[in-house]
C-alpha cells in the first residue's frame, strides 16, 4: 500500500540546480530515515544524503555544501536541493524511506528512480 513518488529530475548543463521531491503515500504512521541514493551507468548505488525524523542530517563527502536535504515531516515528503550541479553527479536518483511504519509493522521502500543528468 506504500509507495514513494518521485519527481523534479532532469537536464542541466553544469553548474545549474534541481529540486527532488519524494512523496510517500499510503498508511503511514511515521518515516524514520528519508533519503536518496544515486547509481551512475557502470557504477554502484551510492548514499547521497539521508535525513530523520527529528532532523539530523547526513551527506555523501562528494555533494557536502552543493546539496541539500529538507523533509516534510506532516506530508511525508523529502526534498533534495541540488546546487553547483557537475558531470559526475549524473546518475539515477532513487528515493529511500527506511522504518516505514504502518499497521504492518517497520518497513522499507525504495522509489522507481528519476533521471539527472549534467553535462559540461
Amino acid at each position: 500500500q506504500v509507495q514513494l513518488a518521485e519527481s523534479g529530475g532532469g537536464s542541466v548543463q553544469s553548474g545549474g540546480s534541481l529540486l527532488l521531491s519524494c512523496a510517500a503515500s499510503g498508511p503511514i504512521y511515521s518515516i524514520h530515515y528519508m533519503g536518496w541514493h544515486r547509481q551512475a551507468p557502470g557504477k554502484l548505488r551510492e548514499s547521497v544524503a539521508n535525513v530523520t525524523s527529528g532532523g539530523t542530517t547526513n551527506y555523501a563527502d562528494s555533494v557536502k555544501e552543493r546539496f541539500t536535504i529538507s523533509r516534510d515531516n506532516a506530508r511525508n515528503i523529502v526534498y533534495l536541493q541540488m546546487n553547483d550541479l557537475k558531470p559526475e553527479d549524473t546518475g539515477r536518483y532513487y528515493c529511500n524511506c527506511e522504518g516505514v511504519m504502518t499497521d504492518r509493522g517497520g518497513m522499507n521502500f525504495w522509489g522507481k528512480g528519476t533521471l539527472v543528468t549534467v553535462s559540461s
